[in-house]
């Protein structure tokens, strides 16, 4: 059997070059992900419209100018704007106009037939010169297809998640890394050439499979190769930062280039910069040896060494019993890991609606979106660093149902914020948005705490792909919107809040060595072994030596 992974590389040090490398490096790999991850926000964005009343038509300035229906709109208060998606009917406002007639002065324009935008929209060009919602016109009859496009990247999302854990637990986390990454550049590169939306779904739908598989793959290398105290800074507040650093540079990027097209170029370049670390990211010695390929996993040990100035025991891992490959049908072979697998899957999903839903909804917020935008990735910092702190010191259910429970609180207290005071509003959902964040960085650390090695990145990917139900459906949350303001707080705030509820109920993995095989998991509390025969005939066999109530 194989020894102890962390004692037989314990000569390592917890802080060498090596490690440092590793954390550096690896966590670089995921500013492209903040960058491609939300970018809808911006590609994806509506501008202002009305329909378009065609310049060849011979309108007085006052007939033109009145040609738009007033409407109110209840995310503003009830204000009265122009209709976005109906006009007067042309034919009679021409009529008028001809006759010399004034509007509101001779013709009451309530009795003035309405019809729809014939000839498409106009589009404020004050933020955007173009979105692909103003390229193809993706309002009104047609405003179900703008959350349907960030649909389609987490559909990618989730079937990237499918695959991914399974290739990287079969041919190396390094090879997952590299190969998905390129998918996310290339593809997200080809996305500026879209000749229609359904192109642009095509590809996005790629780009998301990259997105997730080059993100996990990430994240699972290096909770392998780091040593704990540092494996807890990487999986909570290093790669996470590194993400949230991308989704920083997001606003900048669009507040600079305000073309889609353009836009999606500018984020696609970073990604080449990357192919470099190919020759400077080892694979990992954890899941080599997993595989019986000791002599490989020696060999980076002793290179890491080497770098560490270390001198290496002539024998540092013993002699390997060679494991069965293990798939995605293991997290619900048994009892114990199948409902550790069910609950974390209730969680991940709640999560992601949560995040991704509060993430998207900036474009709505009162004020400048690239700031709100900004704001929104800002407030991820600290969430970050507060999660490796409680993960450092604390204990993981509770820390995990903490973070959730103040999450669906601060959301849920939206609703009864007054419409005029903005900025409350705008101050709990970033509250929300911290509080949401930090349970996204626990639970992802927690997780891979959770599962063996063995089964570690498609146990990750394996509840990226449960949770991604909720990413696909986090966009129609905003949507929701168009029909209730409260209405899509008030789902999210209360399934966050049940969700840290149901984390209780998770096995405690605080200051447990990271499990080798699905033997060495945490029992899932409540859940005692199964009792096998031995177990039955020695009961049995006690019961029977019992004397009866007659017999005393």
């Amino acid at each position: 059997m194989m020894t102890d992974y962390e004692t037989s590389t314990a000569f390592l040090g917890e802080w060498g070059c090596f490690q440092q490398q590793v954390f550096f490096l690896l966590s670089l790999t995921v500013i492209p992900n903040g960058l491609t991850g939300l970018s809808t926000v911006f590609l994806a964005d509506t501008p202002s419209h009305h329909c378009l009343i065609p310049a060849q038509l011979n309108l007085t300035p006052a007939w033109r100018n009145s040609s738009i229906p007033l409407e109110q709109e209840s995310s503003q208060g009830g204000a009265l704007v122009r209709s976005r998606c109906s006009r007067y009917k042309l034919v009679d406002i021409l009529s008028f106009s001809e006759k010399g007639l004034l509007p509101d002065v001779d013709v009451n324009l309530s009795t003035v037939p309405k019809e729809s935008c014939l000839d498409g929209w106009e589009y404020d060009q004050s933020i955007y010169i173009s979105t692909i919602i103003s390229e193809w016109d993706l309002v009104c009859d047609e405003s179900w297809k703008k959350p349907l496009t960030s649909s389609f990247f987490f559909c990618g999302v989730l079937t990237g998640s499918f695959i991914s854990g399974q290739l990287s637990d079969r041919y190396g986390r390094k090879i997952v890394l590299f190969a998905t990454q390129a998918i996310q550049t290339v593809f997200t590169l080809i996305q500026v050439f879209s000749p229609s939306w359904t192109a642009f779904c095509a590809l996005f739908f790629v780009v998301g499979v990259g997105h997730i598989s080059n993100y996990v793959a990430a994240f699972v290398l290096g909770a392998e190769i780091l040593s704990p105290y540092v494996r807890t800074v990487y999986t909570t507040a290093g790669v996470n930062l590194f993400f949230a650093g991308g989704y920083m540079l997001l606003p900048f990027f669009g507040f600079f280039i305000r073309d889609w097209r353009m836009l999606l170029l500018g984020i696609s370049l970073p990604g080449f910069f990357f192919v470099p670390l190919w020759w400077f990211i080892p694979e990992s010695p954890r899941w080599l040896l997993s595989q019986g390929r000791i002599e490989e996993a020696e060999a980076i040990i002793r290179d890491a060494a080497k770098k560490n100035k270390v001198e290496p025991p002539s024998v540092i891992f013993s002699l390997l019993q060679k494991k069965r490959a293990h798939n995605i049908c293991d997290l619900l072979r048994s009892r114990n890991i199948r409902w550790i697998s069910v609950t974390l899957w209730l969680i991940w999903n709640t999560l992601t609606i949560a995040y991704f839903a509060v993430s998207l909804n900036t474009a709505n917020l009162h004020g400048n979106v690239h700031f709100n935008c900004f704001l929104s990735a800002l407030v991820e910092i600290p969430a970050y660093i507060l999660s490796w702190t409680m993960f450092r010191w604390c204990s993981r259910r509770l820390t995990l149902s903490s973070s959730l429970s103040m999450g669906g609180l601060f959301l849920l207290l939206i609703q009864l914020i007054p419409t005029h005071l903005f900025s409350l509003a705008i101050a709990l959902e970033m509250i929300g948005k911290f509080a949401v964040t930090t349970a996204y960085s626990l639970v992802y650390a927690f997780t891979a705490e959770i599962y063996p090695t063995v089964l570690r990145n498609t146990a990750l990917g394996a509840c990226s792909m449960a949770s991604r139900i909720g990413s696909i459906t986090a966009p129609f949350f905003i949507y929701l919107r168009s029909y209730s303001v409260s209405l899509p707080y008030i789902l999210m705030g209360s399934l966050t809040a049940l969700a840290g509820l149901l984390s209780l109920l998770l096995p405690e993995s605080f200051g447990m060595p990271l499990p080798e095989t699905i033997d060495h998991m945490q029992h899932f509390p409540g859940l005692h072994r199964p009792l096998d025969i031995l177990d039955k005939m020695l009961i049995y066999e006690d019961l029977r030596n019992i004397p009866s109530l007659t017999q005393l």
